[in-house]
């Protein structure tokens, strides 16, 4: 334990002391106390707490600093911004203490975020703001004028609310002709006065005294109070009342009934009659303890009367003044003690309180910091803090009077997310007494738990041929986390299923897991496939878990049968021979067919649908295989055909047939007589048509061809002899024969050919001379002219005319 100690003079009346006590406790960081004068202005600066404590005023501002105290008043403020602890009411050490010295007030500071405790106490320094003052003004005594000196008479005390130096000092009495006056300390540090004696009294000289009592107390400025004593002188009485005892020693428990005896006190006097009566009184008792005790004047028994609290006050001294009528008086002493009765139930203050903490806290983390209190002494003010044991919290105790609630262990929301926690405070009195307070601690969120699938592995059936779109089922997965940190979203992982992407199948909602199939499924290329899809919440980090999703695709009868054999082509009839010598179930051949689907989709059965003769074939129903039912006869026609159904068992069921051509025969050449025509039967080729239109386009397609080309061909010589016509080749002359040539012999002798070879420019064009033709006829008409034929045959840019010439 480290103590420091701090002086400073503060203030304008005296010098003040501060002193500052830093203890290091474990919940408790420190203490600090300070002195104050009483009766200080609001606003007056007690002490700079930040810097005494050693703290930041950026920590009271950002812990929320604040002063909790156990009664209803406060004293004492916090001011954050400047670290220091001002006067916010004024203090009356008188009304706040009593008597009590010294007299202080304690509160603590609590921080928050970490919890910090700070207890802080003000010592409140007395000032003479109050006078001595005595309960009456007048003070009336009887005596006796043969009273010897050294008679004593007890007169009351003064009251001074303030203590110490500023309490009463001294007692002066005036004048001191016939008295004097004597002042003796009380146990209690009050004081008990007497008035004695010294000069014996004549009535016959002076019937009446007055003096004057001063009380002064030793404050700066000084303070008195005074009181008249008027004595009035008696006629003898020979004797005084004498107390049986000097000291009288009672015990009365606290909460005694009003009317509860303490005590009884006896005088006698020796006197007869009027003068040895005895009376008893309280002259010189305090305010309080003449509330609180009454004493009967002529039996002096003392009762209570009014309600004893052992925690104001735990002794009593009275002193009780027996008297006779004849002036005489004697006192005692009865001292009363009160004792402590288990009467104050414990009482518990929450200082701090965090009504939420978070899953995650360490064990040791504080979340309440409470102060227990009980009025009572000794045992019956010893407390027993405890909290519930049901709990994940343990109570520790920080400095007398103050337990911090702290974890015990790790909590955990997801199991339970809220404790109530019960604080029990109990004394060690005779009953115990006790009381509780409930506070609720909600445990805040963290993300720790993970989204959880019901299972691992998932697995759906999807019948095939589904609707893109298709809902296939839905995924969920729970958080046992709250808020943000249970909302869950779904992702798939991304991969490749036969060389495609998993997302180009199917795909997830991601806010409500629903899986649905992208595209329609196909039994016939993928049966199954498998697929993770991972649950990943939105607390901060995330957390996720994966399930495994396996979609078993379901077969439909969306396949008919496929004949294998026999093979149906197009182009040849193809027969399966039967001998004539057949016996009945003589095996023809059987039709092989497969059913790409799967169980009961691919469960194929045969039957004969349609025959040239149902009485001698069958077809067995599981094996497609085709016998004869009865013996083949001559009768029977050599082509046999079969129109063979084949039917899966699905639903709908799915069908193929297939023609069996059979020769009922003994030898191939008869069956290949019989079987020339079965191209050409319309009622069985179901190409037929198909050949014949695909016939009739090839055809028109070549007409249509030729038909272009022939034309092109006679646009084409069109124009080459157009240029034959304009062009500048040289012309060779022609002599038309005589007529009488013509006539004479009707022919020319001689055939001339030339080769000529034009171009697009004249000044290129040639001719040659080539050797003689065969002679070609040319015919003349009526009119007598010659008519040359020419004949032209055109190839590249070359062409061969032959010319008709006449010898002359």
């Amino acid at each position: 334990m480290d103590r420091v100690w701090i002086i400073a003079a503060r203030g304008q009346w005296q010098a003040l002391v501060v002193i500052l006590c830093l203890f290091k406790l474990s919940s408790v960081t420190g203490q600090a106390r300070y002195s104050v004068p009483e009766e200080q202005a609001e606003g007056f600066v007690v002490g700079n707490i930040a810097r005494d404590l050693g703290l930041d005023v950026a920590r009271l501002i950002s812990g929320k600093a604040r002063i909790i105290t156990k009664g209803s008043r406060q004293y004492v403020d916090l001011n954050r911004d400047k670290g220091t602890l001002v006067i916010k009411e004024r203090i009356d050490r008188e009304e706040l203490c009593g008597k009590t010295t010294p007299c202080s007030f304690s509160f603590e500071v609590i921080l928050e975020n970490p919890i910090q405790l700070y207890r802080v106490t003000v010592e409140v320094i007395d000032i003479n703001d109050n006078s001595p003052s005595f309960p009456k003004e007048e003070i009336h005594l009887k005596i006796v004028e043969n009273a010897a000196s050294g008679t004593r008479f007890s007169l009351v005390s003064a009251d001074d609310p303030d203590v110490g130096i500023n309490d009463i000092q001294k007692y002066v009495l005036k004048p001191l002709d016939n008295f004097k006056l004597e002042v003796q300390s009380q146990p209690d540090g009050g004081r008990f006065i007497e008035m004695v004696l010294q000069t014996p009294l004549d009535r016959e000289k002076e019937e009446t005294h007055t003096l004057v009592l001063i009380a002064s107390d030793g404050g700066e400025p000084h303070r008195s109070g005074t009181v008249r004593i008027r004595i009035t002188v008696l006629d003898a009485n020979d004797n005084a009342p004498v107390c049986s005892q000097p000291v009288y020693k009672a015990d009365v428990k606290e909460n005694s009934p009003e009317g509860t005896v303490v005590t009884t006190v006896s005088a006698n006097d020796a006197d007869k009659g009027h003068y040895g009566e005895v009376m008893y009184s309280f002259p010189h008792v305090a305010k309080e303890a003449k509330q609180l005790f009454e004493v009967n004047v002529k039996t002096g028994e003392i009762k209570v009367a009014g309600k004893l609290d052992f925690e104001k006050s735990k002794t009593y001294q009275l002193n009780v003044q027996a008297s006779d009528h004849g002036g005489f008086t004697d006192t005692c002493k009865v001292i009363v003690q009160i004792i402590d009765e288990n009467d104050n139930v414990p009482t518990i203050q929450l200082m701090s309180f965090s009504n939420s903490i978070a899953e995650d806290s360490p064990p040791g983390t504080t979340i309440a910091v409470v102060n227990v209190d009980d009025e009572d002494s000794d045992g019956n003010g010893v407390v027993k803090c405890s909290i519930n044991s049901d709990v994940p919290f343990k109570i520790e105790s920080s400095l007398t009077g103050y337990y911090a609630i702290v974890t015990e262990s790790f909590l955990d929301r997801e199991s339970i997310p809220e404790h109530d926690i019960t604080i029990t405070v109990s004394d060690h009195g005779s009953p115990p007494l006790s009381s509780s307070k409930n506070i609720n601690v909600k445990i805040s969120d963290v993300n720790d738990s993970p989204p959880r699938f019901d299972k691992s592995e998932y697995s759906k059936t999807v019948p095939e041929n589904n609707s893109p779109g298709f809902s296939v089922f839905t995924l969920s997965a729970s958080d046992a986390d709250w808020g943000q940190n249970a909302r869950v979203s779904y992702f798939l992982e991304e991969k490749e299923i036969n060389g495609v992407a998993v997302s180009s199948l199917v795909s997830i909602n991601s806010d409500s897991g629903v899986i649905h199939a992208v595209r329609s499924l196909d039994y016939e290329q993928i049966k199954w496939f498998e697929f993770n899809v991972t649950a990943r919440d939105a607390g901060s980090p995330p957390l996720s878990s994966v399930a495994t999703v396996r979609i078993i695709i379901q077969d439909q009868n969306d396949n008919p049968p496929q004949v294998l054999y026999p093979v149906q082509t197009g182009g040849s009839v193809v027969a399966e021979m039967v001998p004539r010598s057949a016996d009945v179930g003589y095996l023809v051949t059987k039709v092989v067919a497969v059913d790409v689907d799967s169980g009961q989709n691919a469960w194929l059965s045969y039957k004969l649908q349609k025959a040239t003769d149902r009485a001698l074939f069958e077809v067995g129903l599981q094996n497609g295989e085709i016998r004869t039912i009865r013996q083949v006869t001559d009768k029977d026609a050599v082509k046999q055909r079969l129109t063979v159904i084949v039917e899966d068992n699905g639903q709908p069921s799915r069908s193929a047939t297939v023609i069996v051509n059979v020769a009922v025969a003994d030898s191939f050449p008869e069956v290949l007589s019989e079987f020339t025509d079965f191209t050409h039967d319309k009622e069985y080729n179901d190409n037929l048509t198909f050949y014949l239109v695909l016939a009739l386009a090839v055809v028109s397609f070549l007409f249509i061809t030729c038909l272009v080309v022939i034309i092109s061909v006679k646009i084409y010589r069109w124009r080459q002899s157009r240029i034959m016509y304009h062009s500048n080749l040289p012309v060779i002359p022609y002599y038309p024969p005589r007529y009488s040539d013509t006539l004479g012999t009707g022919t020319l002798q001689h055939v001339y050919n030339y080769e000529v070879c034009r171009t697009t420019d004249s000044r290129k064009s040639d001719i040659k001379y080539m050797q003689p033709m065969s002679q070609s006829l040319v015919s003349v008409d009526g009119a007598g002219t010659d008519t040359m034929q020419v004949e032209k045959q055109l190839s590249g840019n070359c062409s061969q005319m032959s010319t008709l010439v006449s010898d002359i």
